[in-house]
């Protein structure tokens, strides 16, 4: 598998932004299956309010050009909740108001109570986060908004590794993002996806950033899905 088709743009902004903040980057990583992979993608570096502002136009440029319907935003704990908050305001700068609300860890006993915060938690919800794994983070929120009757719709998260997800140590035939569209059901959008990065590597050959590329590509054909 390599780089090619069609270049999207959004993606390739939102990759050069990615590099330049540092949240993007290159070496070796041991990531939550035990693999070493050869780049890393931290988005709990969007740490400050120009960064954060910025990330939100790529989301809700994201969102609104999929298409896909929902009525309200859901972020998990922890890295979930400033997502969605600033995607919400976002949103609401362009023209679409919509309630957010998001999970505590551990359930509060006094005041309001609970674990959810925010906005009831109604109809068709979509959750926003920053990449997906295995879906785990996503089955937990599956399960906290229908406890409060409403029905997750949709995920849109920053980056899709497109990477094999694992199982019980064991490489599955499909990705996270498969696993949640293909058996869980819900919609999913990414920002960009590993194929975007190896464009946009490849299209740096000549500078320093691009040297990345081969290992990069190595790496999504050891472990790659579409």
């Amino acid at each position: 598998m390599v780089a090619g088709g069609s270049q999207d743009p959004l993606a390739q902004e939102f990759v050069q932004f990615a590099v330049e903040s540092g949240v993007l980057r290159f070496g070796e990583f041991k990531t939550k299956a035990g693999r070493l992979s050869p780049y890393f993608f931290n988005a709990g570096l969007f740490d400050d309010g120009a960064k954060l502002g910025r990330l939100a136009q790529f989301y809700a440029k994201r969102i609104l050009a999929s298409g896909i319907g929902f009525d309200m935003l859901f972020g998990p704990a922890y890295k979930g909740i400033p997502l969605a908050a600033a995607v919400a305001i976002e949103l609401a700068r362009l023209g679409r108001n919509l309630p957010y609300a998001y999970n505590r860890k551990e359930a509060k006993d006094h005041g309001e109570g609970g674990s959810l915060v925010g906005a009831p938690v109604r109809g068709r919800v979509l959750i926003v986060d920053d990449v997906m794994s295995a879906g785990t983070a996503v089955r937990e929120s599956i399960g906290i908004i229908e406890a409060a009757g409403a029905r997750a719709h949709a995920v849109a998260i920053a980056l899709d590794r497109q990477e094999m997800a694992t199982d019980n140590g064991e490489d599955s035939p499909y990705s996270a993002v498969q696993y949640v569209r293909d058996r869980l059901g819900l919609e999913v959008c990414a920002i960009a996806r590993l194929s975007d990065l190896l464009q946009y590597l490849q299209q740096h050959s000549g500078d320093a950033i691009g040297a990345h590329y081969p290992q990069v590509l190595a790496y999504r054909q050891r472990y790659g899905v579409e």
